[in-house]
């Protein structure tokens, strides 16, 4: 007896706790019953009941999955070989539908690479590669150097990056929710050329740098220029000016000279011939200098007196 009541409390614990279930703050559940959905999916965390054996509790995540494809090598419009590698957040956005046409995440994320890598695919083959590398807000007054027409017109951003990852939710967003996906956005990591391509790209790009270094140093080449010849210009400018400055000085001072020589002789001849004889004789005679003059020179009026 003791034997029996052991056994029938073993099977009413193991039925008792086969008739709860918890769900986790980051889960949502659904209940089947012989495969079938029963009432609604369970959102909220906490302790729940069911039907012990007959109904089966399928756990979903509630958080925010993260999608990482394979890297891809598309060609676009303009015949330039690119990998494209795309990463998308999503989540489960309707439970009871996930598992109705997904059942579990790997078929989901299957599902999810046929549409993202289908939509980045047919987007990079009508487009050029300059929508797909750079930014939507992008403008031809970023660039260096100056281009033709024909260059602008080839250069012209339409779409952008940017827009391109917006175009490419927008068109796997109503898809996926037809599975009961929400997703969140779609990013491109990374793009970068093929390996057949990428020696001519970087041969381009030295050649471009090259052209804009040599028209750099051109430029600078002709403000040295500009700049030597303007500082020459005001240098002569200054010379002659104080050259002018200084004929004009020495003009009046000499004048200034003459108004007091004039006045000087004025007042007492004599004395001025006298001093200016003197003058003459200082600047002739020195200490081993011998003069021989007539008795009559002006110059031995002096001497002689």
């Amino acid at each position: 007896m003791k034997r029996l009541l052991a056994i029938i409390i073993v099977i009413l614990v193991f039925v008792g706790f086969n008739a709860f279930y918890i769900v986790d703050e980051g889960e949502q559940t659904v209940i089947t019953q012989f495969g079938e959905p029963i009432g609604t999916a369970k959102k909220e965390a906490g302790l729940y009941l069911k039907i012990p054996f007959i109904q089966k509790v399928h756990y979903f995540d509630k958080r925010i999955l993260k999608w990482d494809g394979e890297p891809n090598e598309i060609p676009t419009q303009d015949k330039m070989y690119i990998w494209v590698d795309t990463t998308a957040r999503w989540k489960i956005e309707d439970p009871l539908l996930f598992l109705q046409r997904m059942n579990n995440s790997a078929r989901a994320t299957a599902r999810l690479d046929d549409l993202i890598n289908g939509a980045v695919r047919d987007f990079v083959t009508k487009n050029n590669l300059v929508e797909i590398i750079r930014s939507s807000d992008w403008k031809a007054s970023y660039k260096l150097t100056t281009e033709t027409t024909q260059q602008k017109k080839r250069e012209t951003v339409n779409v952008g990056r940017d827009r391109m990852s917006q175009i490419v939710l927008d068109k796997v967003s109503v898809t996926a929710k037809s599975f009961g996906i929400n997703i969140l956005d779609v990013l491109i990591k990374r793009i970068n050329y093929t390996s057949e391509v990428r020696e001519t790209v970087y041969q381009r790009m030295i050649s471009e740098r090259q052209r804009i270094a040599e028209q750099k140093r051109s430029e600078g080449e002709a403000e040295k220029a500009r700049i030597l010849g303007n500082m020459e210009r005001e240098l002569k400018d200054i010379e002659s000016t104080a050259y002018r400055e200084a004929e004009e000085i020495r003009g009046n001072a000499d004048g200034k000279v003459t108004a007091i020589y004039g006045k000087a002789y004025g007042k007492d001849p004599d004395f001025y011939a006298f001093l200016m004889s003197l003058e003459s004789y200082r600047q002739i005679l020195g200490e081993n200098t011998r003069l021989v003059i007539q008795a009559d020179s002006p110059l031995y009026k002096y001497l002689k007196e």
